[in-house]
């Protein structure tokens, strides 16, 4: 089984600098990743409760670089939805941080470092594992589905060589984390810049914080990661205005970015020789699979840009044919090495082999222009990105028709979704009930209340009907 870094090869190059100034060279990382994975002892299933802090670093590489299969799971979850996570998969370990243990009091611990430790559970039955299988990624977590993204090791190293590519990544980078380690855009940044022996610069603090720029600039941060939302929190913020000399790189992706607010940023990025690069990608694809050159970022706004390298885009027409023309929209669909395996939904899925063989079609409706970039026009299936977060929409009704027994229909554009009842009583009760299930922003949560849920003639909610409400 091949390993994802030579951490060696880098040595005593600074690999983690958290905000305390705590820091880590890779070899030291090497050392604390070997010693876990002794004490787990062979390959089995982990579920690793993500921060971004040092152990939870340690745990992701470990588990990656000696053949443990994690499951990446925000440690915020919610804990029912954790549960039920936990029944479905029954991992052999837990790695997770030390406060969180009391949840788990009949879990022994076996090991300690840097404020994690390693639990054994007590789930009877172990599902096998197939050898290729690397990392298992929620699609939907935040709404506690069990659909889980499986991951390969040639899907992880392929992708990471692909981006370190194309960023022009080398040891001199230094990447501060803006986004979680459970959602595949956060875990691609710490996968290209391992390969190159860059040191990741380790907060949970948010864009808001005071800390998290002090930590920025104390520690000359070379670049960050954003989704819409953050770049538009950017922008209330008055982010132009900033002295940030160390900042080289910024990179955007988890949906799709206003052409005004690309514009500013490209503008921005040009006048102080930065540069702002706009992406595309899915856990289905490891993560990414498009990007658009920073000296492309101003002349082709809106785009999301060409296929990373190794990688290849076609549209599909209605009837299943190539689109070859400009302008004329149809689905698009990825190629590459980068394509993983499939989905889980149970553990007994966890043996099965590669069901995608490297094509991936992607839900989302596209157009090339004259110049071969693409430029994303809207969506086949019914979910949103809030705040790079993806929402599956039908799981949203399917989760509020349990809990309440009501007549429901959720629909929305990406950081805003509306949530459709047919009595007042429900509206702020239907509404604080997700916000509390997917953990995310209460700005993009709405509730409308109308006088019936439109259907057709057998019974299917007419979404398109609901489409006037959401500008109100």
């Amino acid at each position: 089984m091949n390993k994802i870094w030579n951490l060696t090869q880098h040595q005593d190059k600074l690999a983690l600098l958290d905000e305390y100034g705590k820091s880590m060279t890779y070899a030291q990382l090497c050392s604390e990743a070997s010693m876990l994975a002794e004490k787990i002892g062979h390959r089995c299933l982990v579920f690793s409760l993500c921060r971004n802090e040092i152990g939870s670093v340690i745990g992701y590489t470990s588990f990656l670089n000696h053949g443990i299969v994690p499951v990446m799971v925000n440690s915020y979850l919610e804990e029912n939805l954790l549960e039920q996570l936990l029944k479905t998969y029954s991992p052999e370990y837990l790695w997770l941080p030390k406060e969180q243990s009391e949840l788990f009091p009949g879990m022994t611990v076996e090991y300690e470092a840097y404020q994690y430790v390693l639990l054994k559970t007590q789930y009877s039955h172990k599902f096998p594992l197939n050898e290729e299988l690397g990392l298992l990624i929620t699609t939907s977590g935040s709404t506690g589905s069990p659909k889980l993204v499986r991951q390969s090791y040639t899907n992880v190293l392929d992708n990471a060589k692909s981006i370190a590519n194309y960023l022009k990544l080398d040891d001199s980078e230094r990447p501060i984390t803006t986004l979680p380690m459970n959602y595949v855009y956060g875990l691609s940044i710490i996968n290209s810049h391992f390969l190159v022996g860059a040191t990741l610069l380790l907060t949970d603090k948010s864009f808001m914080q005071k800390e998290f720029w002090t930590f920025f600039k104390n520690a000359k941060a070379s670049s960050f990661g954003g989704v819409p939302y953050t770049y538009e929190m950017l922008d209330k913020l008055r982010f132009y205005r900033m002295d940030l000399p160390s900042l080289r790189t910024m990179t955007q992706a988890g949906g799709k970015i206003t052409p005004e607010l690309h514009e500013k940023f490209a503008s921005y990025a040009e006048e102080q020789g930065k540069n702002f690069i706009v992406m595309y990608g899915a856990a289905e694809a490891t993560s990414r699979m498009g990007y658009l050159p920073p000296e492309k970022a101003l002349e082709k706004k809106g785009s999301m840009g060409i296929a990373i390298p190794g990688g290849k885009f076609m549209l599909l027409g209605a009837e299943g044919n190539e689109v070859l023309d400009p302008f004329t929209t149809g689905e698009l669909v990825y190629e590459g090495n980068n394509v993983t395996l499939g989905y889980a939904e149970c553990g007994e899925d966890l043996i099965k082999g590669d069901e995608r063989h490297g094509r991936l079609e992607t839900g989302d409706m596209a157009q090339f222009d004259s110049d071969g970039y693409y430029y994303i026009v809207g969506r086949k299936k019914r979910f949103l990105k809030i705040y790079g977060n993806r929402v599956n929409l039908d799981e949203i009704d399917r989760l509020i028709k349990a809990a309440f027994e009501i007549e429901v229909a959720s629909g929305g554009v990406d950081d805003h979704l509306y949530l459709f009842v047919t009595e007042e009583k429900y509206a702020e009760p239907v509404r604080n009930f997700i916000i509390e299930k997917t953990k995310l922003n209460p700005a993009a949560f709405k509730s409308i209340v109308i006088d019936e849920i439109p259907k057709n003639e057998s019974g299917k909610t007419l979404y398109k009907e609901l489409e006037k409400y959401y500008a109100k």
